[in-house]
């Protein structure tokens, strides 16, 4: 999806949680693309392969919508990490009682944008 703020790609519903994810995209916001990549494929989190997945899936949208561009001239503009809905499931517990076990999921979304380019 191109637009005045650059090329996006959404993924939604991530069984992964946010508070996980979010350090290792601090790792790579502002970044140029080639080296965001770069430092994804040497992190040994699972949200940094999830990243990467969402990261190139914008710049394949750049470069589909835009043929004068390469990846030597993207970077990453916005990359956001939001809170998805939770799984609730029951964790019985000893003495007949139980707790809420909550399985959080994740929204990622990534915008990437030319170098130089200004954001009219």
């Amino acid at each position: 999806m191109a637009d005045k703020t650059g090329y996006r790609a959404i993924a939604r519903f991530l069984m992964v949680s946010p508070f996980k994810v979010r350090p290792v995209a601090d790792a790579v916001r502002k970044r140029p693309y080639t080296q965001a990549v770069a430092i994804l494929e040497n992190l040994p989190q699972k949200g940094a392969g999830l990243i990467k997945k969402v990261l190139k899936s914008a710049a394949s949208n750049a470069l589909e919508q835009n043929k004068d561009l390469d990846e030597g001239m993207l970077y990453v503009k916005e990359l956001r990490v939001d809170e998805g809905p939770r799984l609730r499931r029951v964790w019985f517990r000893g003495r007949g009682r139980a707790d809420m076990l909550h399985k959080r999921m994740s929204h990622i979304t990534v915008v990437v944008d030319e170098i130089g380019r200004t954001g009219e």
